[in-house]
């Protein structure tokens, strides 16, 4: 069983600065709920041209009703408020020749209950792609040659108005594996028993499969079709933090984006503050970004 969503939307900004936006866009107004960014890995290959690096993003969270009705809180590590908090690894590939981005997020935490899996791709128009041949060496690097963000010795300035954009289609695949462990379990000691031994206690069971995996069925959709509607209301709040950055970019350059930033972190600690004390323990605010 697994949900599947899908949506497409089009930046009014050059690629390089969407690409550039998607590495700063946490913290920002729309996403208080990220605690920290941490970079995991970096590596650029100078034969492709290509950037690839992986992250570790930290975000706390409230557990909607429905869920917490269906599932204890120890299982799912909640406060009696149902707060809690999940890391999220994130890998992302740029090739600024070519001009496209691939990013894939997913959680790492709970995903006995709900894997959650997001993927994006960023395009630019072919015409610009094969304009841009420059190297990705680094943020700044890339603003000053690809000539989208104008630095005036402070480092002040903002995106040029070229009139281009950037497509980019989000994808979100759920799937609940909740039971799966405990049926290969399962499977797996009925293989190690003796046969004669197990009939009679196979043939109760059997009576009872049916119910069970239909309880536990149920219960997977259900979890599937609640993680699909938090997604999908998610999505607004994620394209708008972006445009945030995008127009601190527009506007101010490198120096209003790291501004912003640091306006944002402090707001961003400041409520994770009640989070902890909820919660019963904390987080790292020292990511990257």
């Amino acid at each position: 069983m697994v949900k599947f969503y899908s949506q497409t939307d089009t930046y009014n900004y050059p690629f390089a600065a969407v690409t550039l936006a998607y590495f700063l866009r946490y913290p920002n107004p729309h996403a208080t709920h990220v605690l920290s960014t941490d970079t995991i890995s970096r590596h650029y290959d100078p034969a492709t041209q290509r950037l690839t690096t992986i992250r570790l993003h930290l975000k706390r969270s409230k557990l909607p009703t429905a869920v917490l009705k269906l599932l204890p809180r120890s299982l799912l590590g909640a406060s009696g408020a149902g707060d809690t908090q999940s890391y999220i690894l994130e890998k992302s590939v740029v090739d600024v020749r070519e001009g496209w981005m691939d990013t894939e997020s997913k959680n790492l935490e709970f995903t006995g209950v709900l894997s959650v899996v997001e993927r994006q791709e960023f395009r630019r128009p072919t015409s610009e792609a094969e304009r841009e041949l420059q190297m990705w060496q680094g943020m700044e690097g890339a603003a000053r040659r690809h000539g989208f963000i104008k630095f005036e010795g402070t480092g002040s300035g903002g995106i040029e108005d070229s009139g281009e954009s950037t497509e980019v289609r989000s994808t979100v695949t759920l799937h609940s594996h909740l039971g799966e462990k405990w049926k290969k379990r399962k499977t797996s000691h009925a293989d190690d028993a003796n046969p004669a031994e197990t009939e009679e206690q196979h043939e109760k069971e059997e009576k009872m499969g049916f119910f069970k995996s239909w309880s536990t069925a149920s219960i997977q959709r259900s979890i599937e079709a609640i993680g699909l509607k938090r997604a999908r209301r998610s999505q607004p709040n994620a394209k708008e933090g972006m445009k945030v950055v995008l127009e601190r970019l527009r506007e101010g350059g490198l120096v209003a984006v790291l501004e912003g930033m640091r306006r944002d972190r402090e707001t961003t600690m400041g409520s994770s503050h009640g989070f902890k004390s909820r919660h019963g323990h904390g987080s790292r605010g020292d990511g990257e970004e």
